[in-house]
């Protein structure tokens, strides 16, 4: 069962007639497959594309390999990049892109330790882009990170519908 963050982001996507699709690094496809469980899904899910690997990032979403490099694949800027390229790739009204780093491996430094989540959230004209750094075991990193996105979606729907 998706948890009440995701069913509640479900439900006003589905009010405000959106739509979504996601770019998914560090949460491997756990984003879409939760909004996949949402009674909402047939309406707003698009779709998704798991680039977990670097070159997926780059033979895909067109990322250069010079960008990649110089920032890491799992950066803010790249997150952005992900988003960006994901709007062309596939057609939705919100796309969210989802970096980081759940295991030690990657591109840990003591300024962006195991834990950091790098997500970017393009709705309409809205960029919103968030880092945060969790505590916990892999799945509980990805999981506070999918509750971080949808309270973050849930808070501009509603605003937006003010």
């Amino acid at each position: 069962m998706p948890s009440p963050f995701v069913i509640e982001a479900g439900k006003f996507i589905k009010q405000q007639k959106m739509t979504i699709a996601f770019a998914e690094s560090a949460t491997a496809g756990r984003l879409a497959a939760e909004f996949s469980l949402t009674e909402n899904s047939g309406d707003i899910l698009i779709g998704g594309l798991v680039c977990y690997d670097a070159c997926i990032k780059e033979d895909i979403l067109g990322i250069e390999k010079s960008f990649l490099e110089e920032y890491t694949p799992e950066s803010a800027e790249v997150t952005k990049a992900m988003a960006v390229q994901l709007r062309a790739f596939i057609k939705s009204d919100i796309q969210i892109a989802v970096t980081g780093l759940t295991t030690p491996g990657g591109s840990e430094t003591v300024q962006k330790p195991v834990g950091t989540i790098f997500i970017h959230i393009l709705i309409g004209e809205s960029s919103i882009a968030l880092r945060k750094v969790f505590e916990g075991s892999p799945e509980q990193i990805v999981m506070q990170a999918i509750d971080l996105i949808e309270k973050t979606i849930t808070a501009e729907l509603k605003q937006r519908s003010v």
